[in-house]
Order: structure tokens, then C-alpha cells, then sequence
């Protein structure tokens, strides 16, 4: 499709723009949380709440390295664990803010402190992680491992405090929480075969072992989660990692896997533009023939979440990388930069291509609270996929473009002038902050096929 014709079909309907504000902007949070107060209530048996379900953990940053350390479990939704784990199904369902919120909301986080080292900060000669089977983090860990969610007892001391931490760029946000006294599991959980070869192989750095998983199947959201307790890696180096450090290292860890598989593949033929929009945030992902390159430019609307001033203007960030990838951590773009390289990384191996490649994304005001990287990432790697709605019929407006189709241009110059008329920002500015588009004309030639 010509790139002008495919643009033209990615204008917005504006009515249904606004039904869909309108809706989402309802800002439901409070009535979610006096939901989960009267679940808990109903749930909870003396001190202990009985019947649990836990889908997933969490592990967090705060004084590290005696960290918290927790179990999180929807109270009053048992039988629906499964739904509250954050991976690819809630993009396929269209879940707006307001979903990944009251999931959110729903989910009791029960935690402990503990060493990332040792299961208990009493005491240094505690058995180190790897050893520890038992007690809350033993639990926790069982929990991690697992392939469907896990039913447990869990002792708490005292109430939660009902509050939704507004999560960061990285992790999504977090409900209430409580001190937990202790944990029991009353099932044993089932750990997939995969998943055992690397508990019992000891041997074997953190890294292989989660390209192994990877290449069995796994998602990074489920190697993410057997990272953060601690559950890869040489003996003498595994710890606890916190969720918001391992969603970004098992992203650049994959990506760096499917980098290599790609290194000496043929270059893809034409210059394509590709997009997708999802709860406000809009995505242009051009790729163009040549060796690997990469880079992620952002922009983000006054009044967005992370600019939040309506006066402050449209705010830049970017980051690339060349043929051979990065040796440093990105800073500006975070973990927004691993979790948009492996879609398009992952879209590339499967067709068995290299390219440079520019992902442009536009935050506008109508992300008004943060999801977590998992939007990122599931957008990029949506755009290459099947049209959104389309299996299941959905009209909420969560989703728009033309996913699944590109439009065509006859140079990457050609296609970055033409994306920048839709975005936000001049075409000047988006050369002088990013080095893919600052670098088109004197390339013009590689990619037109000119000497």
C-alpha cells in the first residue's frame, strides 16, 4: 500500500474519540478500591486469608538490598486468577486504563523484607537464595515458577493499606498492600520441564538460561518473573531481582539473542512503514533496507503522564544503537527502548531479515496514567500482527490503526517526511534529536538504490 494511502486510512473518527475519552477519563479508581475493602473483608478468616490464589509476585527496589519482597493475589476473584497477570492477553482483549487499573487494584500485595542474597536480613549466614525452598520465600519463589496460578495461605499482620502505587515507566502500577506474617502453600504448584533443567543446572549463566526459555516457548513475562525470585543464574550468583530491573534485563537479554540470529541475514527490500495506537499512545515504526541499526525517538504531549505541565511544550528523548548493539544502559528512554527493540527484533527473525529500523512514539495527553513497558511492547510487536479487533470483534476504541499492513515509500527520507507531517513535532526537530532521520540525506543513496 502507498504510504499516502495508508495514512489516509489511519485518520482517527473523532466522535468515537471522544466517547472513548469520555469513558476511560472516569478516573474509577476509588470505587476499585472500596470494591476490594469489602472483598477483603468477606475473604479474610481471623488473620489469615484463606483460599488464596497467587498468579504472580513482586519484588521491590525500596532500601536495597533488604528489599520487599511479595505475593499478589485477587481478593474475591479467585477462579479468575489467571486474568490479573500482566502479559500480551491484556493487549488482545483491548483493556483500556481503566481495565489494567482495576486489576490492578484487585490485587493483594502481601510482603515481606528480605535480602536479595539470604531469605532473611536477621541473619548473614542465612542459606542463600538458591537453597531456600521454605518459608515466605520459598513461597514466593514457587509461586515465580509455576505455569498456572497458585492457591496458598497467606498470614497477614494487620490491614492493607488500600493505595495504588502509580507504578513507573517499567512496571505497572500496584494496589494495595499488606505485612504478611507468613505463607503456605495448599497445593503443589506445576512447574513446566523446562523451567527444572534450569533450577538444577547451576552451572549455567543467567543469561543462556533465559534465551533457553525463550527458544522453548516461554514469554519474557514469564522469564521475568522466574528471574526476579531469584531462579536463574550460577548458583553463587543468583538473588532477587527486583521486577522493575528484570522486565528490562530479560527484554535486552532477548533482544540481544535475536539481534545475533539476525546479524547475517539479507536486508529486507523496500522501505516500509508500519503503526499502531494503543491507550494513547501512538506508534510509527519504519524500517528501511540495510545492516541492523536501531533507535527509539519519543515524544510526549503536555499534560501526558510524564509531562505533566500543559505549558511545558512536547518533550524529546532518544536513543539508538548501530550493528553491534550497546555497551551502556539507556537512560532516557528506559526500558520503553528494550521492550519497542525486541517487537520489531522479534518481527525481523521471523521473517528472516535484517534492517535499520526507527520507532517513533507519540505519547498524547489521553495517557493519563501509566500501564507499565508491557504497552510498549505489545503495541510494536502488534503493529507487525493481524489488524487489532479484528479476531474478537472488538470496539472499544482502546485500539486504532492499520496493524498488520504497511504503507511503502520510495526512500527512508521520503518516509520520515512523510510520518513527520503526523506527528507533533517539525521535521527539523525531529532530525536534531534523532540520528537515524538526521542522517537520511546524506544516505539517500543506500536506500534509493542510487550510487
Amino acid at each position: 500500500m502507498r504510504l499516502d494511502d495508508y495514512i489516509e486510512e489511519l485518520e482517527p473518527d473523532e466522535e468515537a474519540e471522544r466517547r472513548r475519552l469520555a469513558k476511560e477519563k472516569s478516573y474509577a479508581i476509588t470505587d476499585h478500591l472500596e470494591d476490594f475493602e469489602r472483598n477483603f473483608e468477606r475473604a479474610l478468616s481471623g488473620d489469615t486469608l484463606v483460599g488464596s490464589t497467587a498468579p504472580s509476585i513482586f519484588v521491590g527496589r525500596s532500601n536495597y538490598p533488604d528489599i520487599p519482597v511479595g505475593v499478589l493475589s485477587p481478593v474475591g476473584d479467585e477462579d479468575d486468577a489467571e486474568s490479573y497477570v500482566t502479559d500480551g492477553n491484556w493487549y488482545q482483549q483491548g483493556y483500556g486504563i481503566d481495565d489494567v487499573l482495576q486489576r490492578r487494584t484487585g490485587l493483594l500485595n502481601s510482603n515481606k523484607r528480605a535480602n536479595v542474597d539470604a531469605p532473611g536480613i536477621a541473619s548473614r549466614l542465612a542459606p542463600s537464595v538458591q537453597d531456600v525452598w521454605d518459608g515466605f520465600v520459598g513461597v514466593q519463589r514457587e509461586v515465580a515458577i509455576a505455569d498456572r496460578p497458585v492457591d496458598l495461605e497467606i498470614g497477614l499482620e494487620g490491614k492493607p493499606d488500600l493505595g495504588l502505587d502509580a507504578g513507573t515507566d517499567v512496571a505497572t502500577p500496584r494496589g494495595p498492600r499488606a505485612a504478611a506474617r507468613s505463607a503456605d502453600l495448599t497445593e503443589n504448584p506445576h512447574v513446566p520441564r523446562p523451567v527444572k533443567k534450569t533450577l538444577e543446572d547451576d552451572d549455567w549463566q543467567a543469561q543462556g538460561a533465559m534465551t533457553y526459555l525463550y527458544r522453548r516457548g516461554f514469554d519474557v513475562y514469564e522469564i521475568n518473573s522466574i528471574l526476579s525470585a531469584g531462579a536463574l543464574g550460577e548458583a553463587a550468583q543468583r538473588r532477587l531481582v527486583p521486577t522493575r530491573w528484570s522486565i528490562t534485563a530479560v527484554d535486552d537479554t532477548v533482544g540481544q539473542y535475536l539481534r545475533g540470529r539476525i546479524r547475517n541475514a539479507p536486508s529486507i527490500d523496500d522501505v516500509q512503514v508500519w503503526a499502531n495506537e494503543y491507550v494513547g499512545n501512538r506508534y510509527w515504526v519504519i524500517l528501511a533496507p540495510g545492516t541492523w541499526e536501531f533507535e527509539l525517538v519519543e515524544m510526549k504531549a503536555p499534560g501526558s503522564i510524564w509531562n505533566p505541565d500543559p505549558g511545558a511544550g512536547i518533550w524529546m528523548a532518544s536513543a539508538s544503537e548501530g550493528y553491534q548493539g550497546r555497551s551502556s544502559y539507556v537512560e532516557e528512554t528506559a526500558g520503553a527502548y528494550y521492550a519497542a527493540r525486541l517487537g520489531v527484533l522479534e518481527h525481523l527473525e521471523s521473517i528472516g531479515r535484517q534492517a535499520k529500523c526507527l520507532v517513533l512514539r507519540e505519547v498524547s495527553d489521553d495517557y493519563w496514567a501509566p500501564v507499565g513497558v508491557w504497552q510498549v511492547r505489545e503495541s510494536v510487536r502488534n503493529a507487525f500482527e493481524s489488524a487489532p479487533g479484528a479476531a474478537n470483534g472488538l470496539q472499544d476504541g482502546n485500539r486504532a490503526g492499520l496493524a498488520g499492513e504497511y504503507g511503502t515509500a520510495e526512500t527512508f527520507h521520503d518516509a520520515v517526511a512523510t510520518v513527520a507531517q503526523q506527528l507533533p513535532v517539525s521535521f527539523d526537530r525531529l532530525r536534531r534529536k534523532s540520528e537515524l532521520a538526521a542522517g537520511v540525506q546524506s544516505s539517500l543513496a543506500a536506500f534509493s538504490g542510487r550510487e
